[in-house]
């Protein structure tokens, strides 16, 4: 286990947790993160190209990696414009792009994704691509340079969990690189659930914030993905069609 880590563009991590800062107080930022054990945390460029007095960039812990997104963009050529700001504010090469054109449900673009990508990774970018689960986007994400694809569970912020179950589960056997699961997941089971099934990791935001004890919460979350994962490489046990089998011989004594 000590060698099972995440790799996205040749980066490693240790944590398979990725956290959402959107819905945080400043001064809960650097709290979730240590509880959570994350070693990658998103950021909307907005929040840290900012003239306040508070800057997001002020309350993240050292040595954390930072996930700029393109939230707000609605096409491909706004999320290169966001992209490229957060690399000149200092916020490195990786970069979550987000395109939303719908307001009503926020479900992602696929086909501007993918234009983004294209662009961006051939910039020199560490694309991880927010989308919707469908094979054919993932596959064609990953032509274009995608480091990782990012399906959503159930609409943003919802905390509904996983609703794309099926879909998510085929990206995760047939895409080779890391599956993260992103949006909707809204319980510790549920990211349990998804690491078990083999995701590489999962992003959460929503449940954290809106949960009544954050830094508990978010220990709960790295708590659950880890065991998740642990089960995922154990191999979990076989499921019976019909019937049962009992744990210890039952009559076998018998015939001694």
């Amino acid at each position: 286990m000590t060698d099972d880590r995440l790799v996205i563009g040749g980066h490693e991590f240790n944590s398979r947790f990725i956290l959402g800062s959107g819905k945080y107080s400043m001064n809960m930022i650097e709290a979730a993160v240590k509880d959570a054990g994350a070693e990658i945390i998103t950021l909307a460029v907005r929040r840290a190209n900012t003239k306040e007095q508070e800057n997001i960039l002020d309350y993240i812990p050292e040595g954390v990696t930072l996930l700029p997104n393109t939230s707000g963009a609605r096409n491909a050529d706004e999320a290169v414009r966001i992209a490229r700001l957060a690399r000149e504010l200092g916020c490195g090469n990786f970069v979550k792009i987000e395109i939303m054109r719908d307001s009503k449900y926020l479900l992602p673009d696929n086909q501007e994704t993918i234009k983004a990508t294209d662009v961006l990774a051939a910039e020199g970018f560490i694309v991880m691509a927010y989308m919707y689960p469908d094979l054919n986007v993932a596959r064609d994400l990953v032509s274009a340079g995608a480091a990782s694809v990012m399906p959503l569970a159930s609409p943003i912020g919802s905390n509904k969990g996983l609703q794309t179950r099926e879909f998510i589960q085929i990206l995760i056997d047939e895409i080779d690189v890391p599956v993260i699961v992103d949006a909707g997941i809204g319980r510790p089971s549920q990211a349990c659930e998804v690491m078990e099934m083999g995701a590489a990791a999962v992003m959460a935001n929503t449940a954290l914030a809106t949960a009544g004890d954050l830094p508990l919460m978010a220990r709960a979350f790295k708590e659950a993905i880890s065991a998740g994962r642990k089960a995922y490489l154990a191999g979990l046990g076989r499921v019976l069609a019909r019937g049962a089998s009992a744990s210890d011989p039952l009559t076998g004594f018998l015939r001694d």
